[in-house]
């Protein structure tokens, strides 16, 4: 399907640990978690809050398992602190990412995001930006995108739920306000699916400007629970919402052939953060990868 190394796999390291809560997978080491993605079958993954933030001591430990990094997460705060704190700190982040060799920046604006309060339910609290937000976020981005194209890096911007950013609506407006050649798009199916929205539809829509893929699959289920319990994002997450390509509700197998016959050259990662308690993050590393061979081929 995919023509060859056109894609990488990556799983990200949210099945092992939570980065929002670190109580989840407290047990499991950054060794175990690197080790056993290895031996799942995927070649990269993001940076979890376990690495080791010294670039030497992490790009060891993942040439020794035949891994690399593919991006790492960065909270903007355009809407709601000076532009000048989210840029410092971009050009750090971007700094230690180039270091690793990952040419792409995952960000997301938690400007009033919502998603880290365990209380504050989901859907009845969702943020909605003001013009003048979305005035600041569009021209902050545009600026940080400037920044990553001085490496030869480029911005992916994550809709996220529980974010100003989550509908397709505004996933349209971003992209519509911020300019091609410095601000692309993180595709992720199951925020998408989650929040109501067919991934399939965005993706034609918005193939252009896609540079990075989450891949996260649903269970349907537990989505109505938190829609109709007027739970948190968190909650969610504890209950099981997300899990990986293959064990939920979300059919890949377009997504594939779309993201296949778009010429699509980049990272197809798994991400699917779950208690891993309940839900072995080994385990569910094979269940994906072995799903991405039968219906991608790769």
């Amino acid at each position: 399907m995919f023509t060859e190394n056109a894609v990488k796999l990556g799983i990200a390291p949210i099945g092992w640990t939570n980065d929002d809560m670190p109580e989840l997978g407290k047990e499991n080491t950054f060794e175990q978690c690197i080790s056993e993605m290895s031996l799942a079958g995927f070649i990269g993954t993001e940076v979890g809050n376990k690495y080791p933030r010294d670039t030497k001591v992490l790009k060891k430990a993942l040439d020794l398992r035949g891994m690399e990094i593919a991006s790492a997460w960065f909270s903007s705060y355009l809407t709601t602190k000076p532009f000048e704190e989210t840029e410092k700190a971009f050009i750090e982040h971007r700094d230690f990412l180039l270091e690793l060799g990952a040419e792409v920046i995952v960000v997301s604006e938690q400007g009033r995001s919502i998603q880290g309060d365990m209380n504050v339910p989901l859907f009845d609290e969702k943020p909605v930006f003001t013009n003048e937000e979305w005035i600041k976020l569009a021209e902050g981005l545009n600026k940080l995108g400037r920044l990553a194209n001085e490496k030869n890096m480029s911005l992916v911007y994550h809709h996220h739920m529980g974010t100003g950013v989550q509908t397709a609506k505004e996933i349209d407006q971003l992209m519509s306000m911020t300019e091609e050649d410095f601000v692309s798009l993180l595709y992720d199916t199951g925020h998408l699916y989650f929040s109501g929205e067919d991934p399939l539809e965005i993706l034609k829509r918005h193939l252009k400007r896609i540079k990075h893929v989450h891949l996260k699959d649903v269970r349907e289920e537990v989505a109505e629970k938190v829609k109709d319990k007027k739970m948190s994002f968190l909650v969610g997450v504890r209950e099981g919402v997300f899990t990986v390509p293959g064990d939920g509700n979300i059919d890949f197998t377009e997504i594939f052939i779309c993201l296949s016959n778009s010429a699509y050259k980049g990272w197809l990662l798994v991400e699917a953060e779950q208690d891993p308690a309940k839900a072995n993050p080994f385990e569910y590393a094979l269940i994906a990868r072995q799903y991405i061979k039968e219906t991608a081929g790769v």
